[in-house]
């Protein structure tokens, strides 16, 4: 069974992606802004002859330029690895939904030979009853025969009374004949 919160999660997941590729790209263009003017204040710092106050205070601003710069680096760094692992869960939820897809393809094919499989099944159980009940038709057909001869022969006996007829077995006749 494909589970239904597999989609939903897929989707929240590349929300999440999404969203996490948007502050990189925010970071990153954060990260080029202060490059270009810690690039400026540098290149300013040595077009113009150093003041004694001035450069103390490019020197604060570019400390602290230079710590927000290793600040970003380390929050792309980690939004890098976070997509890393995002991508890795993707790729693997992927897998997941081919496998549970063919899983199902497999299901519903066996679903849809099930009736037949039960057919044939039933065919084969209901062989020997069909046979049986063909059999005990053959049997009540040469009974209802057997009665039927009876009932012939009483109804021969009832119309003929005055001749008394034994049914008596045939003996084998031999040579010998009996005296009286």
């Amino acid at each position: 069974m494909v589970d239904s919160t597999q989609p939903s999660n897929l989707s929240a997941l590349k929300a999440e992606v999404a969203h996490f590729r948007e502050e990189l790209n925010t970071r990153d263009q954060l990260v080029q802004q202060l490059s270009q003017e810690l690039f400026r204040i540098v290149k300013t710092n040595h077009s113009q002859p150093p003041r004694g106050e001035l450069v103390g205070d490019h020197k604060g601003e570019i400390r602290a330029l230079r710590e927000q710069l290793q600040g970003v680096e380390t929050q792309v760094q980690y939004y890098q690895e976070q997509l890393h692992t995002r991508d890795a869960e993707i790729q693997q939820l992927r897998r997941t939904v081919r496998e549970l897809s063919d899983r199902s393809r497999m299901l519903e094919q066996v679903v849809q030979e099930l009736p037949k499989i039960y057919t044939k099944k039933f065919a084969e159980r209901l062989a020997p009853i069909r046979d049986k009940i063909a059999k005990l038709h053959q049997e009540n057909q040469r009974l209802q025969n057997e009665l039927q001869l009876a009932a012939d022969r009483a109804a021969e006996k009832v119309v003929k009374p005055s001749k008394v007829e034994l049914d008596l077995p045939d003996l084998p006749r031999s040579g010998m004949a009996f005296s009286s």
